[in-house]
């Protein structure tokens, strides 16, 4: 059973982000293509190490390096890009970017053969069966594990702002779900996943995780899939809210987002703030009008003594932590909304083909 430690929480303001893609076949529509793309052929070097498969064989997973600053991870995430769309097309495969490509079909597509998916196939059952989903998760380094857990437990409010602003999957097996975010729903399906609640300590965080990994509740730490963790294998505050993107500049901006967040509630931290220590049905209640209504909900604000428009919000925070680039998130309008529009004009063969990746972006 493999644990993470205390002491990898030693460097503050890292980054490292991970993308969820689909394979997709020469009209756009997912197919098995991981195994062509991880272990049957030699990736580029920028790939080498940091390109995994994931549940289905139709997504793939990029892993940027340890990065040390903003900008630094906005060029590395586009180059990941690029080299991931240069290597499958040498396969011939198509990238595609959303959080629910809008015709997989979870019944008629492949399972990864790696064993640690087979057992949670056999574990889970149905919702691991139809889990076709695609995420961002985005780790930010902070250099002590106390520090660590009270940023996850205060960092929980702003996961329905980030959702709210990152829903691109509003399809899931061909129909229209009438959500703006269907990966959230469906993806909670699973075990363990969803708004974590609170720890006092980081004592009290490793406990848990030991007590899940020793009661087989879960086969590896990785299994915690909740929407923020203190990641105690890379020493992070790991979110992993949003959904899969197509559009990079997106990304860049729920980086920056992310990043700042953390750095702003580490300084509260060390300033000798108590916490909010919010309560999880509220925050859920967040998170369902995010993944309902998107860039149109009303979030309940940090004293949850009213709901506020998303746009209000966005303003808020963006003055507040300094991060413009929360604009680029709001103004540009959904990737839902867009995925709805280019159906509703150009049909589904251009929807599939406006979520495809090209090498510049």
């Amino acid at each position: 059973m493999e644990r993470g430690d205390a002491d990898n929480f030693s460097r503050m303001g890292t980054l490292g982000v991970e993308e969820e893609f689909y394979v997709v076949d020469a009209a756009g529509r997912p197919t098995a293509g991981s195994d062509e793309l991880v272990y049957e052929s030699d990736p580029p070097d920028l790939l080498d190490g940091r390109l995994d498969h994931e549940l289905f064989k139709c997504v793939i997973e990029t892993q940027t390096p340890r990065l040390e600053s903003v900008s630094e991870a906005d060029e590395s995430l586009r180059a990941v890009r690029e080299a991931l769309v240069d290597h499958a097309q040498r396969q011939g495969f198509q990238i595609a970017g959303a959080g629910l490509h809008p015709l997989a079909r979870w019944r008629e597509l492949e399972h990864a053969e790696k064993p640690r998916y087979r057992s949670q196939l056999e574990r889970i059952q149905y919702t691991q069966h139809r889990n076709t989903t695609a995420g961002l998760h985005v780790h930010v380094g902070v250099d002590d594990p106390e520090k660590a857990v009270w940023v996850a437990n205060e960092i929980r409010w702003h996961l329905g702002l980030m959702l709210a602003l990152s829903v691109n999957s509003p399809y899931w097996n061909g129909f229209d779900t009438g959500l703006q975010s269907a990966r959230a729903r469906i993806f909670e399906g699973l075990p363990n996943t969803g708004v974590p609640t609170t720890f006092d300590s980081y004592a009290e965080f490793e406990a848990f995780e030991t007590t899940m990994l020793g009661t087989d509740s879960i086969a590896d730490r990785g299994e915690l899939w909740y929407d923020v963790r203190p990641h105690t294998g890379h020493g992070t505050v790991e979110v992993r809210v949003p959904d899969g993107q197509h559009d990079p500049d997106r990304v860049a901006a729920f980086v920056e987002y992310t990043h700042a967040a953390v750095v702003d509630l580490c300084e509260r931290y060390e300033d000798g703030e108590t916490g909010r220590r919010h309560r999880r049905e509220l925050l859920d209640e967040n998170k369902w009008r995010a993944l309902r209504h998107g860039h149109d909900a009303a979030l309940l604000d940090r004293s949850f003594e009213e709901a506020v428009p998303l746009e209000e919000l966005v303003e808020r925070e963006a003055d507040r932590l300094d991060v413009p680039s929360l604009w680029t998130l709001y103004e540009r309008g959904s990737g839902a909304q867009q995925q709805r529009q280019i159906r509703a004009e150009m049909g589904v063969d251009g929807l599939c083909e406006s979520l495809l990746l090209t090498e510049k972006q």
